[in-house]
């Protein structure tokens, strides 16, 4: 059993990747993981002020819930972020979170394998290639992390729409191999 922390981006109601990460999370935990859910919306995450203090205390000296995320993801064996694309990378959201995950830098922290689930309106395969190489240059700078898989489903732009994909089932297979 692992410990799973899956990050939901979205900032959307009904938002395409947060069900594409639910369907991750029902195959997760159906696998016998301990899984546990964070989303975004609705939290309060300043942005990074690049003093690097964070660097000589461990921690980063703005209290808001980026702290409380960070220390979830320094004890989790596998993270996954679940995003949607905007302007074919990340979302806005994301970046500040990962910025602010500076203190993990010098920690021992548990985390091996990083997943990252994607949703967008365009649907070309290119889509999502900044959006990889973004989260690969954060996760380049843990150097017992590694990219494990991903998942990319293309021309879902309104709430729900990727209900009737055929590639959610790839999401709860993909949940179903972490053992």
């Amino acid at each position: 059993m692992k410990n799973v922390l899956v990050i939901k981006t979205s900032l959307r109601n009904n938002s395409n990747s947060d069900i594409i990460a639910d369907n991750f999370i029902k195959g997760a935990k159906e696998a016998g993981n301990n899984v546990t859910e964070v989303s975004l919306k609705g939290k309060k995450i300043a942005f990074c002020v690049g003093c690097l203090s964070c660097q000589k205390t461990g921690n980063c000296f703005i209290r808001d819930d980026a702290n409380e995320i960070e220390k979830l993801m320094l004890n989790s064996d596998v993270i996954v972020f679940a995003t949607p694309i905007y302007y074919y990378s990340i979302s806005g959201q994301l970046k500040t979170l990962l910025d602010r995950c500076n203190p993990l830098f010098n920690k021992d922290y548990k985390f091996r394998d990083i997943y990252l689930l994607m949703s967008a309106a365009e649907d070309e395969e290119y889509t999502k290639d900044k959006t990889i190489v973004t989260l690969t240059g954060w996760i380049d700078c843990f150097e017992k992390a590694k990219l494990k898989d991903y998942l990319f489903i293309g021309g879902v732009d309104k709430p729900n729409s990727v209900l009737n994909n055929e590639k959610l089932i790839k999401a709860y297979e993909m949940g179903k191999t972490i053992k």
